[in-house]
């Protein structure tokens, strides 16, 4: 390649730069304007609200926020909150706890025939949840585990789990080999090496996977929706609850739904940069 080739390349690369960069911001923007509609639209009355076309200039409330934390109504929204955190937090520390040996077996230490292993954690995915639904209705009454917050905690597991799987490999997949011998000439046991060595290289992928499983925990509904009650019913099913045969009250649904996605923008927020390396980390190079 020539000189004035790779001059002529070099210029392209700069004016394409700030196109791509402000093609990058609409893509953003379009991405972030149903969340920003959804907050205005909490902070307006429900008559604003409810007005076709909406009235962007109408004066700002709290009310529906009022309204959601049970302010006049009797009914708070912390039991299902907590319900949520819950099966979430206890779900991704177990799904953390079998995806990381498993990962391990299948790309650092691999196993005979793991690619059908793998297949095998895929396919769980393939059937439809609502296929699957009724068995596991009748096994947890059976069980006398419906309306149980426990119940959802292994379902969510058992959802998450493949797909974790399917992460951490590609993640563990790239810890330096090297290491892992000088630990097994000092000695180190598995457990040490997964705790001491294995896991602090991949900190970025793991809390990646937690993130996802995390995420995916806490946005459930069908699970939650079919096999809960009162006692351990979670903030989407709460959420769902608030459309009544009186009506949608538009202003309060959106109030609801902005409370109820701050914990998961919270997590993405904190472990954003955890989650930049770690998708980096697992990246085909």
């Amino acid at each position: 390649m020539t000189t004035a080739s790779i001059s002529a390349r070099s210029r392209g690369n700069r004016r394409s730069g700030p196109a791509l960069g402000l093609a990058a911001w609409l893509c953003g923007l379009l991405f972030f304007l149903p969340f920003a509609w959804m907050v205005l639209t909490s902070l307006h009355s429900e008559q604003n609200a409810a007005t076709n076309p909406p009235s962007l200039g109408a004066p700002l409330t709290l009310q529906g926020y009022r309204e959601f934390f049970g302010a006049g109504t009797g009914v708070s929204p912390w039991p299902p909150l907590i319900n949520s955190l819950t099966a979430s937090v206890a779900s991704t520390l177990l799904v953390l706890a079998l995806a990381i040996p498993a990962a391990y077996a299948l790309s650092i230490k691999p196993v005979r025939k793991w690619t059908d292993v793998m297949f095998f954690f895929l396919s769980t995915k393939m059937l439809p949840v609502v296929a699957g639904l009724l068995p596991i209705y009748l096994i947890a009454q059976n069980a006398g585990m419906l309306d149980d917050i426990w119940l959802l905690v292994i379902l969510y597991t058992s959802m998450n789990l493949p797909i974790a799987v399917w992460m951490m490999r590609s993640f563990l997949a790239e810890v330096p080999k090297e290491i892992l011998e000088a630990a097994s000439l000092d000695g180190a046991g598995l457990l040490t090496t997964l705790t001491r060595i294995v896991a602090p290289v991949a900190a970025p992928g793991i809390a990646a996977t937690a993130l996802i499983s995390f995420i995916f925990s806490w946005n459930e509904l069908l699970f939650a929706r079919v096999l809960t009650g009162v006692v351990a019913g979670t903030a989407p099913v709460f959420l769902t609850g608030l459309v009544t045969s009186q009506g949608l009250f538009l202003a309060k649904v959106c109030a609801a739904a902005v409370c109820i996605s701050i914990p998961v923008l919270i997590a993405g927020f904190a472990a954003q940069d955890k989650l930049v390396q770690g998708l980096s980390l697992g990246a085909v190079k």
